[in-house]
């Protein structure tokens, strides 16, 4: 090894060592299990999962019905679709969504 392979050596240490120095602590899912409680810790992070995951798929929805009634309002604009049908999009968008939302509120419900 030549002289500066050696330094990069013992640069790239002391650079990588510091990296080590505390990780944070994971952080307990909501159901707070009792310690050393393995299956409810698990099934605490499941919960939560399951929680985050249904929330992403709301969100997706909400953005998909967003999508559909702005691309309807600029055919309705264009004159290749009616105004009504923006409406009846809204609508049936507004009901389908709130239907959705209170489906995960009671899924949220039901894993507690």
């Amino acid at each position: 090894m030549n002289l500066y392979s050696r330094i990069l050596v013992l640069v790239s240490v002391f650079v990588v060592i510091p990296l080590f120095a505390d990780l944070p602590t994971a952080v307990a899912p909501s159901t707070k299990p009792k310690s050393g409680d393995w299956i409810g810790l698990i099934s605490g992070y499941i919960k939560d999962g399951a929680l985050v995951l249904g929330l992403a798929v709301a969100c997706v929805g909400f953005l998909w019905v967003a999508y559909v009634g702005f691309a309807k309002f600029n055919e309705a604009r264009q004159g290749k679709a009616e105004w009504a049908e923006v409406g009846v999009l809204a609508v049936v968008g507004a009901v389908v969504l709130i239907f959705a939302s209170y489906l995960l509120t009671e899924a949220a419900g039901v894993f507690a």
